[in-house]
């Protein structure tokens, strides 16, 4: 990234093709419950859409984004939405991930697995997006910060 060249036709491309890749993703999110897919996949995904805007326009648009700041938080809340269902179908008298012991009165058990796998799938996907990016921001950084 020290020599980039400024070219408006691959980030207009970037800007278009960015919106498409983040809604795929999203959707991999949505329905990777019961499809093929889920949390790791639409993460990928929408860091690649955040990526793809980062490189092919530098420095300058990257703070525009999601900042390095925000990404730590980010991979947090996604680790802690895991263990806090998982740990909450544990203190309700399941086992670690037994979705169908999350205290919801009303709710069918079928439907507590397959709303406590989405939460899990969400978790999942912002930890994976929050960290590929800040791969990327540390690998462009060009020093090592211990």
């Amino acid at each position: 990234m020290k020599n980039q060249m400024d070219s408006p036709i691959i980030l207009l491309g970037a800007r278009l093709l960015s919106p498409y890749i983040m809604l795929f993703g999203l959707y991999v999110v949505f329905h990777g419950h019961y499809s093929p897919g889920g949390g790791f996949q639409g993460g990928a995904l929408l860091a690649s859409s955040v990526l793809l805007i980062r490189i092919a326009g530098g420095n300058a648009v990257a703070g525009l984004q999601v900042r390095e700041m925000v990404t730590t938080p980010l991979a947090a809340a996604g680790i802690f939405i895991y263990f806090a269902t998982g740990l909450t179908a544990l203190f309700f008298g399941g086992q670690f991930l037994d979705y169908g012991h999350l205290p919801n009165p009303g709710i069918d058990p079928v439907m507590l697995r397959y709303y406590g796998l989405l939460i899990i799938e969400i978790g999942i996907s912002l930890a994976v997006m929050a960290i590929l990016i800040m791969i990327y921001d540390n690998l462009t950084r060009g020093e090592d910060h211990v």
